[in-house]
């Protein structure tokens, strides 16, 4: 497709501020290994926050909301999905399952992209895994529903899949006959795959699926113990505003790639940071407790309760973390919801 085209790839030229980025990602997957050795009960942890995270964030950012106690109870499978919402969110769990136990088994190809979509609505009473009938649009909406304006107009529907079949040939000539560099073809992929728009509904959740399965290829682990999809909602408007401005002239092939790549690349390294602090942290123990819990905090972007910070900090006592909630609010950090077993906290914003 259009950012994979030989042609337009060849144009591309990257700033020397560019080129440190790749190198840090780099240099980052280099120390992966050494931090997934250490701790792996406290990793496993870190995996269930992460799965519990990108199924309630992904989701979000689509305005599909289920309580946080709801999300992570459907994370674990100790109940059943009671509405759309929670279809949705069960679905999306389902897949990022798959790709997080099969990834090796799955390569980029019309059929599992097929695949993911059809897992991601197998609850609900429509079909996924199929090609969109009607043509679609990217859209801005008001919040009451309405549409404020048309961000993009994606490829026709009866053009799709050609479109489709192209994209995954031109992925799998850059990525396996080339061997074009992973952080260049994998989010050109994903703009591309946007810009195609195949569904006519879960295009951006498959979209983060497809990243975290393509990562997975070029061996870049973060997304098994960080959350992208909450960091791409943590800074939704950059997400949305790259994207488009990056799409802006993708039919003719006049489009400018950079602001996504380099949203693409920033997104990556604030997960690789993260990780390695959260393992740094489990590792040297003795004083980063309190630190552990303030990031865990700080992570947060609804009302939450002690347990969820808990769960994000293995090893960590409950009194321990009370004692650090109640100094947050003290410092203005953090508000108090309501009182007793049922209490939660929020962060002022």
């Amino acid at each position: 497709m259009k950012s994979l085209d030989i042609r337009y790839l060849n144009r591309l030229h990257f700033s020397a501020e560019q080129a440190s980025s790749l190198k840090r990602i780099g240099e980052c997957k280099g120390r992966q290994d050494l931090f997934v050795r250490q701790t792996p009960e406290a990793l496993e942890t870190l995996k269930q926050v992460a799965l519990i995270e990108s199924s309630e964030s992904s989701n979000r950012l689509e305005g599909i909301v289920a309580p946080h106690e709801r999300v992570e109870a459907l994370v674990k499978k100790s109940t059943n999905p009671r509405n759309r919402p929670e279809q949705e969110i069960a679905g999306y769990r389902d897949a990022l399952s798959l790709i997080h136990e099969s990834a090796e088994h799955m390569p980029f190809t019309e059929n599992v992209i097929l695949q993911l979509h059809a897992t991601i609505h197998r609850y609900l009473p429509v079909d996924g895994g199929k090609w969109k009938k009607n043509d679609n649009a990217i859209v801005e909406k008001n919040p009451d529903g309405t549409v404020r304006r048309i961000r993009f107009d994606p490829v026709k529907a009866t053009a799709t899949p050609d479109a489709m079949a192209a994209l995954v040939c031109e992925y799998q000539f850059q990525a396996d006959l080339v061997g074009s560099e992973p952080l260049i073809i994998v989010p050109a992929t994903i703009l591309d795959f946007l810009c195609i728009h195949p569904f006519s509904d879960g295009n951006g959740r498959t979209a983060r699926l497809l990243t975290l399965l393509l990562l997975y290829h070029f061996d870049y682990q973060v997304g098994r113990y960080i959350s992208l999809e909450r960091i791409f909602e943590e800074s939704k408007e950059s997400y949305y505003e790259t994207l488009e401005a990056s799409s802006q002239g993708w039919h003719e092939g006049k489009h400018d790639l950079m602001p996504w790549m380099d949203y693409f690349w920033g997104t990556l390294i604030k997960a690789y940071r993260e990780f390695e602090v959260r393992v740094g942290s489990i590792k040297t123990g003795r004083g980063s407790k309190t630190d552990q819990i303030r990031q865990a905090v700080e992570r947060k972007l609804g009302p939450f309760a002690i347990s969820d910070i808990e769960s994000d900090c293995p090893g960590i006592s409950r009194d321990m973390v009370r004692v650090v909630l109640r100094q947050l609010r003290d410092d203005g950090v953090i508000l108090a919801q309501g009182k007793g077993r049922g209490a939660k906290w929020i962060r002022k914003q």
